[in-house]
């Protein structure tokens, strides 16, 4: 992080309140001052190969934002450390309380993947789904050559559901797309911590 974007995170964790927690991290509501980390994160050539999308302008990300604000299908959070450091975007989205479902969306600021905040800020969404909502089955979707997101999802339960075949075009090849899913009954047998026990 630049020194402006260390201070701007400073004002932030003032102003931040974590309504959820996992082991390590903390969500909070997304803000649309969030907009500019969010839009650097996106922008990392990594995130935006795995993810599967070119990084938008900062002005059409802080008006998506906004209009996601009134969306009642959608959470967005920021994952937090415990000192109040963002670290991460995380959202359940397209929800369907009637018939129980939901996506799960995830990126990692570069400098904090691969130290395991992923994960439990994925566990912490899915207890507050299963735990708070009435979810049935979460669904997650990426590229099969992300292993990065498998393993976060694997290490969270999610179970590789199939494979969606030439399902999107990224730097002028066709991908496959991979499906995985967490069901109520799966979540209730892992044996690990909820977010309420911490």
């Amino acid at each position: 992080m630049t020194e402006n974007e260390l201070e701007d995170a400073a004002r932030a964790s003032d102003r931040r309140v974590t309504c959820w927690r996992g082991r390590t991290v903390g969500l909070a509501p997304l803000d649309a001052e969030d907009a500019d980390l969010i839009h650097g994160w996106r922008s990392d050539p990594v995130a935006a190969h795995e993810i599967g999308f070119w990084p938008r302008s900062l002005s059409s990300l802080r008006e998506r934002m906004e209009r996601d604000r009134d969306d009642h299908e959608r959470d967005d959070f920021m994952v937090l450390l415990p000192d109040a450091t963002p670290i991460g975007h995380i959202a359940l989205t397209n929800q369907d309380i009637v018939e129980g479902t939901a996506e799960v969306f995830q990126v990692m600021d570069p400098q904090y993947r691969g130290k395991s905040y992923g994960t439990d800020a994925l566990d912490a969404l899915t207890d507050l789904a299963f735990g708070e909502l009435p979810m049935q089955r979460l669904q997650a979707v990426t590229h099969t050559s992300n292993t990065a997101a498998l393993n976060v999802l694997g290490k969270a339960g999610f179970v590789h559901e199939g494979v969606r075949r030439s399902a999107c075009l990224h730097r002028g090849r066709r991908l496959d797309v991979a499906v995985l899913s967490l069901l109520r009954a799966e979540w209730e047998a892992l044996e690990r911590p909820r977010s309420w026990d911490l």
